[in-house]
């Protein structure tokens, strides 16, 4: 059964004894006198003064079906520390009956909030109920109802739904499971959830307007929490929604409302991680007296200590520009307490290391290609807009290293098959075929790697083309599931509209020496329920940070045109 009404409630006084009790008795009979209600305390009248309750924790007893509250001694200790959960005290029966009323934050022992969750958050998310820390969680039945409705097919939603009805049906299934008192959110082992959960069990009482269709799932839910909210006052109910008109037809009828905000990595896309860090203009100045120096191969290394070091990670890309000094361009490769050592870059913008005929144009890009072309980084992550060279470099890295160096056997590519506009339907062929036209992006980057000489002719050109795309094999997501990449070279191309789950199922599909490499664009995401902040790249990208062997940049310059450079801007 659902919560039940707040019962009328008298005040009550603490007879003398319970205050005489010695503070630290620990036998059971003074604990049992220190609880002990004198008769006039229960027949004292409902208006009676409560101050003493402002200062002390509250007990509950039954007498005679009337529920009384009244502050409680309590030894010392017990008062610092939170009772632990499961507890059994005389009145604990029948505190557990009563609602758990929102009281002073220091003082409660019970949840302060009561959730009443969309069917939507538990299809986004089937772990969502064990989200909410110490908060109970209300199902009204009409969301297992489309539960049910949701739970066929084989789409990530449908797959959602039926997990979402096992972890009810373990709950509900749980030693000593009482549907009618809560079911504890931590009885299948997930400590973090303190909460209970609750389902609807009988019709409730709402007061919403006329105006709105009765039948309509979304208005049956907001009904459920008014009822809720007028019936566990001043408990704050709050609806949890993935639905933005849900949320916002809540908030006009006075109703509590917020988004289910677990999935979402950051609350601002400004705020990622962008792979890069200036240094300040004193950096010489003030880490310049410590600094060690010393040369290996074509690297300089240099080891620094000082306000710089807290803030930087391993891989990430520092440099230093003002007028007048050298310029320095390194990667943080080590922190070790206050010391960091810095390793100077291999300059891709020189036409002696361009990579497959392709240099680089800007400092990102420089950046970007270190990573790419360093075989101690299995994991890579690009980020920019349109026309910065994320696919580009990629290809040229991966073309450099397979054919060239034989570092990896060949290049495994696939995106996100998610249209911009409407769907064209079924497309007719080999799997390879079906993701023709998705690969328009690959076909035309091929285009300009494969350029050659014009003294080869065209059988040159032919001859080329047909070795890349040989070491080239074009993969669709779907069929993912299973498989391990050995000594692959593998690109996710169109990462942004990949969900956090996707995106796990992707990267751990790396077997030995396998490198992928994450590509997107956070200001072009086609997944209707994707924000720059639940985005797959960005989980990855924050998950990533410091590894010793991942990497990632933002890229930041378009070098594609004067004309996409211009509209990424205004348009």
């Amino acid at each position: 059964m659902p919560l039940p009404p707040p019962p009328a409630k008298r005040a009550a006084t603490l007879s003398p004894d319970a205050f005489d009790a010695p503070a630290r008795a620990t036998s059971k009979p003074a604990r049992v006198a220190r609880a002990r209600f004198t008769e006039a305390a229960l027949e004292a009248p409902a208006n009676a003064p409560r101050e003493a309750q402002d200062e002390a924790p509250v007990a509950v007893l039954r007498d005679a079906g009337a529920v009384v509250e009244a502050p409680v001694m309590r030894e010392p200790a017990e008062a610092e520390a939170p009772p632990a959960r499961g507890r059994r005290t005389p009145s604990a029966d029948t505190a557990a009956a009563a609602p758990a009323r929102k009281r002073k934050p220091a003082r409660s022992s019970g949840p302060s909030k009561l959730f009443v969750l969309d069917t939507n958050v538990l299809m986004h998310d089937p772990m969502c109920l064990f989200r909410f820390e110490e908060h109970d969680i209300y199902l009204p039945m009409i969301v297992l109802e489309e539960l049910d409705g949701h739970k066929k097919g084989m789409s990530e939603v449908a797959r959602n739904a039926r997990q979402s009805s096992r972890t009810l049906d373990a709950l509900a299934g749980a030693p000593n499971a009482d549907i009618a008192v809560g079911l504890p959110l931590d009885a299948t082992g997930h400590r973090e959830a303190g909460g209970k959960l609750f389902f609807q069990t009988r019709p409730l009482d709402d007061k919403l307007p006329a105006a709105l269709p009765q039948g309509k799932a979304d208005n049956q839910i907001l009904g459920v929490v008014d009822a809720l909210r007028r019936e566990h006052a001043p408990r704050e109910v709050v609806l949890v929604s993935k639905d933005i008109n849900m949320r916002v037809k809540a908030k006009a009828l006075g109703l509590a409302a917020d988004d289910y905000q677990n999935d979402k990595t950051l609350e601002d896309g400004e705020f990622l991680y962008s792979g890069a860090l200036a240094l300040p203009p004193d950096f010489w100045a003030k880490h310049g007296k410590t600094v060690e120096s010393w040369q290996q191969g074509q690297h300089t290394f240099y080891r620094i200590a000082g306000p710089v070091v807290p803030s930087l990670h391993i891989n990430q890309f520092v440099y230093f520009e003002a007028p007048g000094e050298p310029s320095l361009y390194a990667r943080v490769t080590e922190i070790r307490a206050k010391t960091a050592v810095l390793k100077t870059l291999r300059d891709f913008n020189h036409l002696k290391n361009a990579v497959w005929g392709v240099t680089t144009r800007n400092r990102e890009q420089n950046f970007a290609m270190n990573l790419l072309l360093d075989p101690e980084v299995d994991f890579v992550t690009l980020t920019g807009n349109a026309g910065t060279g994320k696919t580009l470099m990629a290809l040229a890295s991966g073309l450099t290293q397979v054919l060239d160096d034989r570092r990896y056997t060949e290049i495994i590519m696939t995106r996100a098959t998610v249209s911009v506009g409407e769907d064209i339907g079924f497309l007719p062929g080999t799997e390879e075929e079906k993701m023709g036209p998705w690969m328009g992006a690959l076909d035309d980057n091929l285009e300009v790697l494969a350029k050659t000489e014009t003294s080869a002719g065209e059988w040159g050109r032919a001859a080329t083309n047909e070795l890349i795309r040989s070491r080239i094999k074009i993969k669709s997501m779907n069929f993912m599931r299973g498989r391990t990449f050995l000594n692959k070279y593998v690109i996710i191309d169109e990462a942004q509209n990949l969900t956090p789950k996707q995106m796990k199922t992707l990267i751990t599909r790396a077997g030995p020496g396998t490198k992928i490499v994450c590509m997107g664009n956070l200001q072009q995401i086609d997944t209707p329920y994707l924000t720059e902040g639940s985005s797959g790249l960005t989980f990855a990208v924050d998950k990533f940070k410091g590894w010793p062997h991942s990497g990632h940049i933002t890229l930041a310059r378009g070098e594609r045109s004067r004309l996409a450079d211009f509209a990424s801007e205004v348009l």
